[in-house]
């Protein structure tokens, strides 16, 4: 399967059901009260965690998820069926962001994070619900309260404790498969590995979890070729290892190639080396001579970062260099890193927020604000109740006298929103 590790998708929950105006309507009750049923419930929107899953690859193609609409209510009092909730699975280490601005709005860091990012309408009341001793025979119900919708980016960010970093071509692949569970494929690759491939290594009675992170190249930050959008992956990680190629097999520079690396990762996001970073000198059973090994530990141990000679071949040091890393993550908190939400989903409304009353640009004379809008999605105006409802609203909040103030005339265009009218006094 392809590796596909951020998408956008768009979001809306469903619309709640309207409410029913109904009376009773029976051969030996002439004058039945409103038996109006109230509206079902729009569906949710649910994010969950599938520990089966690694890809954000079923995103990439289907961009648009919709939850169902709850059912108007009926007559004789029937409630209308709640809509459907939409589960939508993904990897653990899914981070839902809001897309346009990029905030984070829920990070998927655990194997039983559930997230309700999208609640579904409220369904309307039905007319049995507005029967007052003056006004015996309703003919109004409440409208079902409106969908929402959202676009948003999911990035996928892997949870692993210790990340393998190190330019293409190295033997992380084969480092990995030698010390966990992993199959990576492995081959002479001299650009990346495109799958960050997880590993479980098992020591004494718990294991740690390794990410091959695909090959980081100078520029990687930069968005240069594929590295910045697997950087992403080093950002929970709790140990950085530099996997290099110490007998210089293609000629590189095994010192040089850790310093190009460490620039990318401050690049990109300068905590990353403030991690625990252990070398991987590979490829000892390539070694003609110990040069750039004695390099590497007089370059890097005076820094605190330990150099281990190892060959992902033979085994060669490899008990020591896990020995270590088990014994640097007891020393480290058990908790995985968990981004924090940035972006507040249901923003409070600012009920009591000026109603703004204004002549535009066409000539019509707007109202618009928080209080105008809420009033409008449970107010039904197809009605004599909600209409009466809706002109008392005017006036307790001033509107009338506004718009009289801006020199309005019988037959002027009022517009609220997507509700245009004619004025009358």
């Amino acid at each position: 399967m392809i590796f596909v590790d951020q998408a956008k998708i768009y979001l809306k929950s469903g619309k709640g059901g309207d409410g029913c105006v109904s009376f009773r309507r029976e051969k030996y009750v002439p004058n039945g009260g409103p038996d109006g049923g109230d509206g079902g419930r729009g569906g949710d929107i649910i994010f969950i965690v599938d520990s089966n899953a690694n890809t954000l690859y079923d995103y990439r193609h289907a961009k648009h998820y919709k939850a169902t609409v709850g059912q108007g209510g009926m007559g004789s009092n029937c409630h209308g069926k709640d809509g459907q909730d939409l589960i939508l699975k993904v990897p653990r280490g899914t981070i839902i962001k809001e897309a346009e601005s990029g905030q984070v709005i829920y990070d998927m860091a655990t194997d039983d994070s559930r997230f309700i990012i999208l609640k579904g309408g409220r369904g309307g009341k039905g007319n049995q619900h507005y029967a007052t001793p003056t006004m015996q025979i309703p003919k109004y119900a409440q409208p079902g309260q409106k969908a929402k919708e959202l676009w948003v980016t999911l990035e996928l960010k892997s949870i692993a404790d210790v990340g393998l970093v190190g330019f293409p071509n190295v033997g992380k692949s084969t480092f990995l498969s030698k010390v966990s569970n992993a199959r990576p494929k492995i081959a002479n690759y001299h650009f990346t590995t495109l799958n960050p491939n997880l590993g479980v290594v098992d020591m004494y009675e718990n294991g740690f979890v390794i990410a091959d992170i695909p090959g980081i190249i100078e520029g990687a930050a930069e968005g240069v070729g594929l590295g910045h959008e697997f950087l992403k992956h080093i950002e929970r990680t709790k140990i950085l290892l530099h996997v290099v190629d110490a007998a210089s097999v293609e000629g590189r520079n095994p010192t040089n190639d850790i310093e190009l690396i460490m620039n990318e990762l401050i690049s990109y996001n300068k905590d990353l080396v403030t991690k625990p970073q252990l070398i991987a000198a590979n490829k000892m059973d390539a070694m003609y001579d110990d040069s750039f090994l004695t390099e590497l530990k007089e370059t890097f141990e005076p820094k605190g970062i330990k150099v281990f000679p190892i060959s992902g071949v033979s085994g060669q040091g490899i008990k020591e260099l896990l020995t270590e890393i088990y014994n640097i993550l007891q020393t480290l908190p058990k908790e995985v890193y968990v981004y924090e939400p940035e972006f507040e989903l249901n923003q409070t409304v600012e009920y009591d927020a000026p109603i703004n009353v204004f002549l535009d640009d066409e000539g019509y004379f707007r109202i618009e604000g928080p209080k105008v809008e809420r009033m409008l999605g449970y107010t039904n105006l197809e009605n004599e109740k909600g209409f009466i409802f809706f002109q008392n609203f005017m006036k307790e909040n001033d509107i009338i006298d506004k718009l009289e103030e801006l020199g309005i005339e019988e037959g002027d265009t009022v517009a609220i929103y997507n509700l245009t009218f004619d004025y009358y006094k």
